[in-house]
Parts: C-alpha cells; structure tokens; sequence
C-alpha cells in the first residue's frame, strides 16, 4: 500500500482507523511525523521503510531504554535489522496508544522483554531487561550478587509453574495487579 507517496486516501485512512487504537488526527500525525523522516527519494517509494537509526532520532523514542528492542518487535523487515513501514509504525503507535488493551500493552511489553525472542523470560533476559532500566554505567550496575537476587526474587514472584522462566501467561498475570501498567507504557506523538 503506497502510503507515503501521497496523501492518505479516505478508504486508507478509514481503514488504518478500524485496524488501529488511534484515531484519525493520530493516524494523520503518525503519517506527517513518519514522512519527515524520509528522505526526498524514499518519499516516491510506495512502501518507504525508515532505518531504525532514524526512528530512534524520534524524541519520544530517544531515551526510551528498550528503543531498539521496540524497532525490532514491530519491524515486518525481511532482514530483522528494526526498520519500520508506516504500517509498522501505524502498529507499534497503537500498541502504546492510550486506548490499546491491557492483553496487547502485555503482549508487546512481553515480546520486548524476551530479547532472545524464545516466547519465554529467562534468567538472560531478566537481566538485559534490568540493565537496560538501571543503566550499564559502573555506577548504575547492579553487582552479580545484586543482579541473581533481583532475579531469583522476580522469579519467585512470576513464575507460578516453577520451570526457572516466565512465560506470557505468567507474565500477564503479574502485570495484571500493576495498576500503574497501562497508563505508563505509552508513547504519545
């Protein structure tokens, strides 16, 4: 679908509308704010796709601590290198939009913490996940003691089925009695 050639169609937008959680006016920003990141030629492409090191340059990106890790879970690219269709950015817009659900905010969250992408939370990605919101500075980093407690009480807290992970399902549940879930993860353009 050539949506960055030109205007969006009624029909396109009508249907962005219904496949989304955002509205028109959003539909329209996301359009303008996706366009300006192309360059003059890619504009006369009919499925444009913008490089993730251009996506990053986005503000409410650019200090997010799993910004690439976002690029990489709604990316449809061949190539798996974080680069974004409109559609792309149409789909990761409405999975951080005020009126998305709690089971697709959970269901995203949870891709974007699975960095080894096997449908499950292990140690491995427990770990990334906690580096990337403390920061990997030698003064934010947790010790490797700190680091296996933290975890080890994670686990003891998710992992209802004591397999050593959390899957979805338990994951879900966890964020299902954080009240403050749905309303912080957000991005608003």
């Amino acid at each position: 679908m050539g949506t960055t050639a030109s205007q969006l169609g009624k029909d396109l937008l009508s249907e962005y509308q219904e496949l989304t959680f955002l509205t028109k006016q959003e539909i329209l920003l996301a359009h303008k704010r996706f366009t300006e990141l192309l360059t003059k030629d890619e504009k006369d492409l009919p499925d444009a796709r913008v490089p993730m090191e251009r996506i990053l340059t986005l503000p409410e990106l650019k200090s997010n601590p799993f910004r690439r890790r976002i690029c990489y879970v709604f990316s449809t690219s061949d190539n798996k290198n974080g680069s974004l269709t409109f559609e792309d950015f149409l789909d990761l817009l409405s999975a951080f939009s005020d009126s998305a659900t709690m089971e697709i905010k959970s269901h995203y969250a949870f891709r974007i913490f699975d960095f080894d992408d096997d449908g499950t939370l292990d140690c491995r990605d427990l770990e990334n996940l906690i580096n990337c919101l403390t920061g990997e500075t030698d003064d934010t980093r947790l010790t490797t003691e700190e680091m296996r407690q933290l975890i080890s009480n994670i686990l003891e807290e998710s992992d209802i089925d004591k397999d050593g992970t959390v899957n979805l399902s338990e994951f879900q549940h966890v964020i299902s009695r954080s009240p403050d879930f749905v309303s912080s993860f957000k991005i608003v353009l």
